[in-house]
């Protein structure tokens, strides 16, 4: 048995709940009232997208980590 490791990001949604995305999976996401079911969600999402590509002979992605940067931009104020 393979075992695979993903970063996700998991976003407050504004309805409530979370949606998660994953940076090296494109198109995955799934959503989750808490963030226990959030994790529950993603963890199924990534098991059915890993058997997906492997059942159409694809490779399966490897992770790739976000760099995470907090940039601060001064704007001046209208006169």
């Amino acid at each position: 048995m393979a075992e695979y490791s993903y970063t996700v990001l998991f976003e407050p949604a504004e309805e409530g709940g979370f949606v998660v995305t994953c940076p090296a999976l494109p198109g995955l996401v799934t959503e989750g009232d808490t963030i226990e079911e959030a994790r529950a969600m993603a963890e199924d999402a990534i098991r059915g997208y890993i058997e997906s590509v492997r059942k159409d002979h694809l490779p399966v992605p490897s992770d790739k980590v976000p760099v995470k940067e907090e940039i601060h931009v001064l704007i001046p104020e209208p006169a």
